[in-house]
């Protein structure tokens, strides 16, 4: 996969316990052409240190949360919503599972994964349409090795296959994290928008727009 660098600013920083937000980066991806008219985006929390930790994905009643593609996202009948709900068994026998959209704390299937999610109703998406949530997470706990940033410094959020090389994918969430000296922070209104591929190449775009969130 190509990778990028979101230009994704804290539109809204709040900080559970102390100034420690510097170790959260901001968002990152990569992107591929699958070569069968679709294409697909991983999004990443990325860190300045090894140890540093993204625990949640959440939205609430003062920052919701919401993923949405122009075109919908692909869904695999063998998938899930989750990376929790993926069996790595069937990868040679659907090869298209590997495409499958789904949302993550680190891992890309179930192999010892240990995230929950709450609060989500995933049936829209699990039929190609948005994620959205006022009140729900996805997770893993700090005694949960996925949710390190390791030696790439950065953990996956998801994975989204979008039809349609003319497809858009954008977003707002919130984040939950440790850093430092393990303090708890949280990263809110965190906007994404990855361009479709025809845009990058008639347009030349490179990044993705941000922008701050209005209260």
């Amino acid at each position: 996969m190509r990778s990028k660098t979101l230009l994704v600013a804290l539109a809204t920083s709040s900080v559970l316990a102390g100034n420690v937000t510097a170790d959260y980066t901001g968002l990152s991806y990569s992107t591929q052409n699958n070569n069968d008219g679709t294409w697909t985006a991983r999004i990443f929390a990325t860190f300045t240190a090894e140890t540093d930790q993204l625990n949640a994905v959440f939205g609430d009643s003062t920052d919701s949360l919401l993923i949405t593609s122009t075109k919908g996202f692909y869904q695999n009948p063998f998938g899930g919503p989750t990376s929790a709900g993926i069996n790595p068994v069937f990868y040679d026998l659907f090869p298209s599972l590997l495409l499958d959209s789904f949302v993550t704390i680190g891992l890309e299937d179930q192999v010892d994964n240990a995230m929950l999610n709450v609060g989500i109703d995933w049936s829209g998406f699990e039929s190609g349409g948005d994620i959205s949530t006022d009140n729900g997470a996805w997770f893993a706990t700090p005694a949960d090795a996925q949710v390190l940033a390791g030696s790439e410094l950065r953990v996956m959020i998801g994975q989204f296959t979008m039809y349609g090389l003319d497809s858009s994918i954008s977003g707002v969430l919130n984040l939950q994290g440790k850093v430092g000296d393990f303090e708890t922070f949280q990263a809110r209104g965190q906007v994404i928008y990855i361009p479709s591929p025809s845009a990058i190449a008639i347009f030349g775009l490179s990044g993705i727009a941000c922008c701050r969130r209005r209260k």
